[in-house]
């Protein structure tokens, strides 16, 4: 199930990729005069078809995976599908007011690496595997990036996530996020991420307990969600 519901969000996708050129070359075909013609015009707008067929398509798979979803939460499965994956899903109001728009927002390939890393966040965790809090601020970091390059913040000489963090604080790009979210952000990185990422030598191996483990990933994922729905 998992994979036919996979291959067909990566058919939707791919759709998705090629309408904008779609609606272009229908756009130059419609001012198109062809002397002499004589043939028959359907009435109607090709772009506006393919724009409406294509809005369809998406439609209909949303709903199949809402009801999908709503059926393995009846059958008290605690799984839930999003951008390709069943992954284990246990708080029904963090799901819908978190992970379900958390994985809304990202289902482009301009967050494919995003989704890669928090999708492995969550693998590791309920499977007890190793730092699946790296994976989840990975997925932020990854984030912020992508946003100062689209936004044209980036400048070349950034060093690391602080720096793109100040891309985005700073009052020259117009502050995409204020004083008190910079150091929120800064803070993390260092306390959170920065701890996984750097060999501990002769200290304790950095280990978050369970709770710690998954308000990393919550966390990472409100913080996702709320940079990207800004662009």
């Amino acid at each position: 199930m998992e994979l036919a519901f996979r291959e067909r969000e990566n058919q939707i996708n791919y759709m998705n990729e090629k309408l904008p050129q779609q609606l272009i070359e229908a756009r130059i075909e419609s001012k198109r005069v062809r002397p002499g013609s004589r043939g028959i015009r359907l009435p109607g707008n090709r772009e506006d078809g393919l724009r409406a067929f294509n809005e369809s398509i998406n439609r209909a798979f949303k709903e199949s995976v809402e009801e999908l979803n709503e059926r393995m939460r009846r059958a008290n499965f605690n799984l839930h599908y999003h951008n390709g994956f069943i992954q284990i899903s246990n708080d029904e109001l963090m799901n819908e007011q978190v992970e379900e728009p958390f994985w809304a927002v990202i289902n482009s390939l301009l967050w494919k690496n995003v989704d890669i890393d928090m999708k492995e966040a969550i693998d590791l965790r309920d499977s007890n595997g190793r730092d699946p809090a790296f994976y989840a601020a990975r997925a932020l970091e990854s984030t912020i990036k992508i946003i100062s390059d689209q936004k044209g913040f980036t400048h070349g000489s950034e060093k690391g996530a602080h720096n793109y963090i100040d891309n985005l604080g700073s009052k020259k790009n117009g502050g995409y996020i204020n004083e008190w979210e910079r150091e929120s952000l800064k803070s993390f990185f260092t306390a959170v991420r920065n701890s996984f990422s750097h060999g501990p030598g002769s200290d304790d191996m950095p280990k978050l307990t369970e709770q710690q483990t998954d308000w990393t990933i919550e966390s990472c994922m409100s913080w996702i969600k709320s940079l990207v729905k800004r662009m």
